[in-house]
C-alpha cells in the first residue's frame, strides 16, 4: 500500500534537506508504482509560503495541528536557521506528537536537534552534520553522537548527516521498503551512491582543539601545523617547550583536549589530505612530505580518521587544475 511521509519544514530550512529526499520516494513511486510508493506532505507551523535558506520559497498546505495519522515516516528537515528554531514550542511539540503517530521517525542534517529538543534522541544513537554534532552531545547528554556515521537507525528513528546525507537516508527508507535492488535503480537515476563510501568525517575541515592558554603551546601547535617533517616526538617538543617529558604532556591534553601524540598525528594527516588534493604526487611521497613516513602509514591513518583510503578521497577531492 502507498506509504506517507510528512515533511517538517520551517523559516530558513535547507532546500535540499526536503528535495532531496522527495527526488528519492518520487522516483522510488515511479519504478514500483503510485499504489506502492509514497505520498509526501509538507507541513509547518503554518501553511503558506515557507521560505528556505536559499530564498527559494515552498507553499506547505498544512499546518502541523491539521496533520492526522497514520503516517508511515516523520522527516524533520535541518538548515542554518534550526537553532533560532530549537526554542519555538510550538513546532517542537508539533513534531514529538507528530512523532508518536510515525512509525518511523527521522531527520536530515541538523535537524537532529529539533528532535533531540523533543526528547526523541533521548538514549538513542544518532548523527548530524559533522559541524552540529559537538552542539548536539553538549546540549543533549543523553544522545549518543557518533559524527562520523552518514546516517543511523536506532529502533525507529534515524538521523543523518549534513545536507546531501538526506539522499542516502531516503535511500536507505526506501530499501527497507522495497528492496536493495529497487533502492539501487533509484540510486542510479539520481547518479548517486546507493552507499557513500567513508563516513562524513572525510568532508570537515581540519580536527579543532582548543587554543591553550600557554603561550608556548600556541607557538608549538603552529610549529606542529607548519612543520609536519620536523621531529614531533614527546621528547623533541617538550624540549621546545621548555618543559619535562610529564609536565608538557599533562599541559598540553588539558589546555588542547587531545594528547600531544593525537595532535601531531592529525596534523599530519590533514598535511596529507591537502597534498592529496592539491598535487599528483605518488602516495609515497604525500606520506613522506606530510611527515607520516611510508604509504602504508598515510594509508592506516587514513582509514582511521576518515574511513576511507588515500587513493578514494584523492579521486573525489583532487582539485581540477593540479
Amino acid at each position: 500500500m502507498r506509504r506517507r511521509v510528512v515533511a517538517v519544514t520551517f523559516e530558513g530550512f535547507q532546500n535540499l534537506d526536503l528535495t532531496g529526499p522527495a527526488d528519492v520516494f518520487a522516483l522510488a513511486s515511479l519504478i514500483v508504482g503510485e499504489s506502492r510508493g509514497y505520498r509526501l506532505d509538507v507541513a509547518a507551523v503554518r501553511p503558506g509560503p515557507v521560505t528556505a535558506g536559499n530564498g527559494v520559497a515552498t507553499l506547505v498546505p498544512l499546518a502541523l495541528h491539521q496533520v492526522t495519522g497514520p503516517i508511515d515516516t516523520l522527516v524533520v528537515v535541518g538548515g542554518l536557521a534550526v537553532p533560532a528554531h530549537v526554542a519555538d514550542g510550538e513546532l517542537v511539540s508539533g513534531i514529538s506528537r507528530l512523532a508518536g503517530i510515525a512509525d518511523r521517525v527521522s531527520s536530515v542534517c541538523n535537524g537532529a536537534l529539533l528532535l533531540a529538543e523533543a526528547g526523541l534522541l533521548d538514549g538513542r544513537r544518532a548523527t548530524t552534520h559533522w559541524l552540529t554534532a559537538q552542539e548536539l552531545g553538549d546540549r543533549y547528554p543523553a544522545v549518543e553522537v557518533d559524527a562520523d556515521r552518514i546516517y543511523i537507525r536506532d529502533g525507529n528513528v534515524w538521523t543523518s548527516a549534513g545536507v546531501t546525507a538526506g539522499i542516502d537516508l531516503a535511500l536507505a527508507l526506501v530499501a527497507e521498503d522495497h528492496g536493495h535492488e529497487i533502492a539501487r535503480h533509484v540510486a542510479r537515476g539520481l547518479v548517486v551512491y546507493l552507499h557513500r563510501p567513508g563516513g562524513q568525517s572525510q568532508f570537515s575541515t581540519p580536527m579543532r582543539t582548543a587554543v591553550p592558554r600557554n603561550e608556548p603551546l600556541r607557538e608549538l601547535q603552529t610549529f606542529i601545523d607548519g612543520n609536519p617533517t620536523e621531529d614531533l616526538s614527546v621528547p623533541a617538543l617538550a624540549r621546545r617547550a621548555g618543559m619535562s617529558e610529564r609536565h608538557f604532556s599533562r599541559l598540553f591534553t588539558e589546555q588542547t583536549g587531545v594528547s600531544p601524540g593525537r595532535y601531531v598525528e592529525r596534523s599530519r594527516a590533514d598535511a596529507a589530505r591537502r597534498l592529496l588534493e592539491r598535487t599528483g604526487h605518488p602516495l609515497d611521497r604525500v606520506a613522506r612530505e606530510s611527515g607520516l613516513g611510508a604509504a602504508e602509514t598515510l594509508y592506516r591513518v587514513f582509514r582511521r580518521h576518515w574511513r576511507t583510503a588515500p587513493g578514494d578521497y584523492r579521486r573525489r577531492f583532487r582539485s581540477k587544475q593540479t
